[in-house]
């Protein structure tokens, strides 16, 4: 089969290029899908700069999301046909023309959702639901604080928040644009900072009158760990070390701080989420057209044969919404 491949085994995104490589092959409990499109996430750079392996059994070859028709049924698999249009989560592989993945791991495409649409969800959406509820439990009337609010996940977990209640939902951005933009979809964010230029901490205060958001969703790390509260960690891009920490807020505040990975959770703890964000969330999503209380946003859609540029897209954090490839 075909997949996207990385020269020399990582590099920059020129190293990246479309070759032959082995069909894998669904064992018992396991599925074959054919995909049509796959999601783009920062792992998958680190990834392919070395800086980030994939799971211990989970294959090499790049990303995590995709959409597609199940093409075969390995042995003790039940409730799934040929044919079946699915979306589904991974812990590699999706950069290909065929995945593997545990029958648990995929969930049926619902038919509102074109195939690009649907690519766009596992990742990012099941991050989001797990960031904030079910380690941050926002509760109605709650203030929840969304870093990166333009990202995939932040998107997510903005809308996420409101649709179970949250009272104000501040966003951070890197650009006036962004900001504008996430103000401007529904159930989007309530208030939105730029995080180069405003105070981010001081005008979230204001907005709840001093008291503070009951929940943060943080992906960078290092240089915001001052200016927050009870928080959810997804990633650090300011980096992982922070010099000097005062552990009395944790104490007095009874702060909790989690930090959440999704791709190295076991696959019963990942099928058990996907279990219950099918039940509560999936019907709910749809396009940016649609008249769901939830909205994927795709940013741009790349054949795989641009998976150069891409790549350079996010890496540039141009994207306000989802990078999407299609298996052309």
């Amino acid at each position: 089969m075909r997949a996207v491949l990385i020269k020399d085994d990582k590099g920059p995104a020129g190293n990246l290029y479309v070759g032959e490589t082995t069909k894998p092959v669904a064992r018992s409990g396991e599925v074959l899908v054919k995909i049509k499109a796959f999601g783009l996430n920062r792992m998958d750079i680190l990834q392919r700069e070395g800086k980030y392996p994939p799971p211990a059994g989970s294959s090499s070859i790049l990303g995590v999301e995709f959409s597609g028709n199940i093409s075969e049924l390995g042995s003790d698999v039940s409730g799934w046909t040929v044919g079946e249009e699915v979306l589904g989560l991974a812990g590699g592989g999706a950069y290909a023309e065929y995945i593997v993945v545990p029958s648990t791991h995929i969930l049926k495409k619902p038919k509102h959702l074109s195939f690009v649409e649907a690519a766009s969800i596992p990742e990012n959406f099941l991050t989001a639901f797990q960031a904030v509820i079910l380690y941050g439990e926002i509760k109605n009337s709650e203030d929840v604080l969304v870093h990166a609010g333009a990202s995939g996940v932040g998107v997510a977990a903005i809308q996420l928040s409101r649709v179970y209640g949250a009272q104000n939902v501040v966003a951070t951005a890197s650009t006036q644009e962004k900001l504008d933009w996430l103000l401007s979809i529904p159930n989007g964010a309530t208030h939105a900072f730029n995080y180069k230029t405003q105070d981010f901490a001081a005008e979230t205060k204001s907005v709840t009158n001093n008291k503070g958001v009951n929940l943060v969703i943080d992906f960078v790390g290092q240089s915001h760990w001052t200016k927050t509260s009870t928080m959810t960690i997804l990633a650090l891009l300011s980096g992982p070390t922070v010099p000097s920490v005062n552990l009395g807020p944790v104490l007095y505040k009874r702060l909790r701080i989690q930090g959440s990975t999704l791709r190295s959770r076991t696959p019963k703890y990942q099928a058990e989420l996907i279990a219950r964000f099918d039940s509560e969330v999936l019907q709910k999503i749809t396009g940016e057209n649609g008249v769901g209380p939830i909205k994927t946003y795709i940013h741009r859609v790349y054949p795989w044969t641009s998976i150069q540029e891409a790549h350079l897209e996010m890496e540039a954090n141009k994207n306000s919404g989802k990078i999407i490839v299609e298996v052309v």
